[in-house]
């Protein structure tokens, strides 16, 4: 196969599998967008979390929902647990990796917040372990997952939200979930300002 066509096969896998999920996915997108709207509408804040391209996409939404995303509007509380070098390193070194987010949730968690857990496989152990964290804080989860939904669909308790990635390939659960951010994104600024 030549680089032309192995780059077009990526984009066609891509879009298959986004038409493929999408009635699947409307309705937990829809239900997770209303529970940050309402925990950004009731003074809360979302706490997002993930690794490696997770880690990447938390960021992208808080930055979404902290400035703007398509429209203008002010600034809604959201914060990526995986952009302080201090903090992370100290929990990794002190206690263990696994511990990063969670140490982090019980820290800055309050009931009336939202965690976005993402992980591609479900089975990171931090983001596990930052939903355990969530639930002691009485927060609600958003988990944005893929295959199966792994450990984290299995940590979830009633009123929080899954958003499961029926596929196998990272990358493109990877891309998936980037559109899914948007979706609730989009969803957050409708309620927020109509149309």
């Amino acid at each position: 196969m030549d680089i032309g066509k192995r780059i077009i096969k990526h984009f066609k896998d891509s879009a298959e599998l986004k038409l493929k999920v999408k009635d699947a996915l409307a309705k937990p997108i829809a239900e997770g967008a209303q529970v940050f709207f309402d925990c950004v509408a009731n003074d809360g804040k979302i706490l997002c979390c993930g690794n490696g391209g997770s880690a990447a996409d938390a960021q992208h939404f808080a930055a979404e929902l902290l400035n703007r995303f398509e429209k203008e509007r002010p600034g809604l509380a959201a914060i990526a647990l995986t952009t302080d070098s201090s903090v992370l390193t100290s929990i990794a070194n002190d206690y263990d990796f696994n511990q990063v987010f969670s140490k982090q949730v019980r820290a800055l968690g309050l009931p009336r917040d939202t965690l976005l857990a993402i992980s591609t496989s479900g089975n990171s152990p931090n983001v596990v372990a930052a939903i355990h964290a969530a639930h002691e804080r009485s927060m609600r989860v958003v988990a944005l997952t893929g295959r199966d939904g792994g450990e984290m669909a299995g940590a979830l308790r009633d009123g929080d939200i899954l958003i499961c990635v029926d596929a196998q390939s990272t990358a493109r659960i990877q891309e998936v979930h980037l559109l899914t951010l948007h979706c609730l994104c989009d969803v957050i600024d409708y309620l927020l300002l109509g149309e």
